[in-house]
């Protein structure tokens, strides 16, 4: 399954085409933009695996730094400080990584 199988490609591109200067990414705009915040909680979820790169169940900082590509292959890598806040945002739990339930709720407070 890939990113286009639950969003629309022209949201992506747009969404990803709004944050291409470094230090502007603004997660709650983007997954607004993405289309991910109208989703079903199971699409969120499968989101959440596709960007789960390692198949490891949570999304850790350095998976997190690439979440744009994980969205558009061609997009930037988040700059460290917008890797930190992204981290601080959706890790409820402080154990430095992000799971799919973490994900689900940083995406519904979007």
């Amino acid at each position: 399954m890939s990113m286009t199988d639950l969003l629309h490609a022209e949201d992506i591109k747009k969404a990803v085409g709004a944050f291409t200067a470094v230090d502007s990414f603004d997660h709650k705009k983007f997954f607004q933009m993405v289309g991910l915040k109208k989703k079903s909680p199971e699409d969120v979820k499968k989101v959440f695996h596709i960007l789960d790169k390692d198949k490891s169940g949570f999304i850790e900082e350095e998976e997190l730094g690439f979440i744009l590509k994980g969205f558009s292959p061609d997009a930037r890598d988040l700059s460290v400080k917008e890797t930190k806040t992204l981290m601080a945002a959706g890790d409820k739990d402080g154990d430095g990584k992000i799971g799919a339930d973490e994900f689900s709720t940083l995406v519904a407070e979007s």
